[in-house]
């Protein structure tokens, strides 16, 4: 057994501009006319973002380029699931991811990607990093709420639901004892109304 080697400087620079490399098109050498491309994404994805809501994730995503003569568009389709931890029981679950995004590439004087479904590249460029459109695209598609679906179908055992729904049934009868309410504001009721 070999120890492991020991990186050389500059090394981790080099594996991460690896990884960018594969979200990065050259669409200078693509003919006019319609491109599909594919990305497995996993946990490895999300670190480059410093992401860590996700437990696992497994998303394929399927990319249209359709190059035209002065701009491009760009369909992406995501499909898969990522394990999140649910928001009301903190159990682990697989959320489905199911979405898309649509993005016209053209050129101009400078780079600007400020309007969300439009990206604007430096005349002369030769190539775009789609890695942040496909970041987004994931994430935007994992609901705010996280819902873990034994919680919602009632099929979940959890000691937490346990506990809220205990705390629950506490504060129904906290409540029904509060509901009867004192004779005497009934006499104070009637002198308004007395009026």
């Amino acid at each position: 057994m070999h120890p492991p080697k020991p990186k050389r400087p500059g090394q981790e620079i080099d594996d991460e501009m690896r990884k960018l490399a594969a979200y990065t098109i050259p669409f200078v050498g693509l003919k006019l006319g319609k491109h599909q491309f594919e990305y497995e994404i996993d946990n490895e994805f999300f670190e480059h973002f410093e992401y860590d809501d996700l437990n696992s994730a497994n998303v394929k995503i399927d990319l249209l380029l359709e190059k035209k003569t002065t701009m491009m568009e760009l369909t992406f389709e995501a499909s898969g699931a990522v394990n999140v931890n649910c928001d009301i029981t903190n159990e682990p679950y697989n959320q489905p991811i199911d979405g898309s995004l649509f993005l016209v590439v053209k050129f101009g004087d400078e780079f600007n990607d400020e309007n969300e479904d439009l990206l604007v590249l430096p005349h002369g460029e030769f190539e775009v990093n789609i890695q942040q459109y496909i970041y987004e695209l994931i994430v935007l598609s994992i609901p705010l709420k996280r819902v873990h679906p034994g919680v919602e179908d009632g099929t979940l055992e959890s000691d937490v639901l346990d506990k809220l729904e205990e705390l629950s049934i506490n504060n129904n009868e906290n409540k029904n004892d509060e509901d009867e309410i004192d004779p005497r504001w009934d006499k104070l009721k009637n002198l308004l109304n007395d009026k």
